[in-house]
């Protein structure tokens, strides 16, 4: 009998990163430590430190910064700043999933042109878009027209420099960031699996449900995320659509950068939504190994089968 024939030892020396790639790369390794790390490591080592009398940056060790950011006012305009953020994301992953999905499964003609109708409004300034939804939502604007040119409503609904005003600017400037990476996922689903789970009698509800949704969960993180992150320390929104009535922690820190000349507890802050961001970031990407690894092709056809 003959041995098997064995793989050569060198196949993988060919994935092995050489000088060219690390050439390549250094351009954004480079970006990464200029305009990422060094600032961020500069916040964390200004977020320790004291300020004088008139604002300037006295660098003596303290935690006096990080025990004034657990001030209960503070904590409370984190918990709004975090709601509104999950909320502008929760809402831009279910509207955008329908849109990402009938993007992905159309003809190659037609993906072309309605991405294109996706990122369309990035080629307007943002705060023209913003502006003009303070045009649409305010007492004169379009949408109390409409009210009371149909008899809806007696008189102007107070919809601007509100809550829902904030979030609806949120999920229309940050809806864009949550479909891109949903079309993603579902561009590289395999149509015969879905044939698979329906040959093997599942219902459209179960093959979406064991199928579907696992294998286009790493884009439904991803979009989450671009949009929740984002959205957490999105101030210019809160500040011109919620007009100062809707404080979050994007606010308070901008305030202490400026006006309240007071830097380090600024940083304290900003350190402290970025172990924030981190800590958000890692268990989501931790959930979404463990659903992928649960939830494989194969056991998600299995799974359809018994369940039908």
């Amino acid at each position: 009998m003959f041995a098997p024939a064995q793989a050569p030892a060198v196949a993988h020396a060919r994935h092995t990163p050489g000088t060219g790639a690390w050439l390549l790369l250094s351009p954004l390794i480079a970006w990464l430590a200029l305009f990422v790390a060094v600032p961020g490591l500069m916040l964390v080592v200004i977020s320790f430190c004291a300020r004088d009398e008139i604002g300037r940056i006295v660098f003596r060790f303290t935690l006096e910064n990080y025990a004034r950011a657990f001030d209960p006012a503070y904590l409370r305009i984190l918990s709004v700043s975090l709601w509104q953020a999950f909320l502008s994301a929760l809402v831009c992953v279910v509207a955008g999933y329908p849109v990402a999905w009938c993007i992905g499964r159309a003809r190659e003609r037609m993906r072309g042109v309605l991405l294109l109708l996706v990122i369309i409004p990035f080629w307007i300034s943002f705060l023209v878009r913003t502006y003009a939804w303070i045009s649409i939502l305010s007492t004169e604007g379009l949408f109390n027209g409409a009210l009371l040119a149909t008899h809806l409503s007696g008189e102007p609904v107070s919809l601007l420099y509100s809550k829902f005003a904030v979030v609806l600017g949120l999920i229309y400037n940050y809806l864009p960031f949550a479909i891109l990476p949903i079309y993603g996922s579902v561009e590289k689903l395999d149509r015969s699996l879905m044939e698979a789970a329906c040959d093997l009698g599942a219902r459209p509800a179960q093959i979406f449900a064991r199928v579907i949704l696992p294998l286009t969960w790493p884009g439904i993180v991803a979009g989450f995320l671009l949009v929740f992150v984002p959205a957490i320390a999105m101030f210019a929104i809160a500040t011109l659509m919620g007009g100062g009535a809707v404080p979050t922690i994007g606010n308070v820190i901008q305030n202490q950068f400026t006006a309240a000349r007071n830097a380090p507890f600024g940083a304290a802050l900003g350190t402290l939504l970025m172990l924030l961001f981190f800590c958000t970031t890692w268990v989501l990407l931790h959930l979404q190994s463990r659903f992928a690894i649960r939830n494989s092709p194969a056991s998600s056809l299995c799974a359809a089968s018994e369940k039908a």
